[in-house]
């Protein structure tokens, strides 16, 4: 990955978008919802964002020890996902807290959406 900072997601830009099972999404809505299905599209982001998403908030740390890997990096994927648009942080004292920010899940939620209709041929 490169060292290139993500820019921050604007999420009332993805908050348009309808389904991809509906219509598809224009390259503009694209370029906005990419950054965060690539922020959770890495195994040890995705289970950061289980992990945040499983309480109310939660200490970096308390994320850091899950991992076999250092403090510099957790802080990494944690930007990522902040920068993502899918965590916010506050500075409390020398820890850092996060918490999901449920707008963004919504939003990708709904773009994920299976119409009833499309779901049911699967079946």
């Amino acid at each position: 990955m490169s060292k290139q900072s993500l820019p921050v997601v604007d999420l009332q830009a993805v908050a348009c978008c309808a389904p991809l099972a509906v219509r598809p999404i224009d390259a503009e809505q694209a370029a906005v919802v990419a950054p965060m299905f690539k922020a959770l599209g890495d195994p040890v982001r995705l289970r950061l964002m289980s992990m945040i998403a499983s309480a109310p908030e939660m200490c970096v740390c308390d994320l850091t020890p899950a991992f076999d890997l250092s403090g510099p990096t957790i802080s990494h994927h944690l930007k990522v996902l902040r920068e993502a648009g899918l965590v916010d942080s506050e500075r409390r004292g020398t820890w850092v807290w996060y918490r999901v920010r449920p707008e963004a899940f919504r939003q990708l939620g709904a773009l994920l959406d299976l119409p009833a209709t499309t779901a049911a041929a699967d079946a």
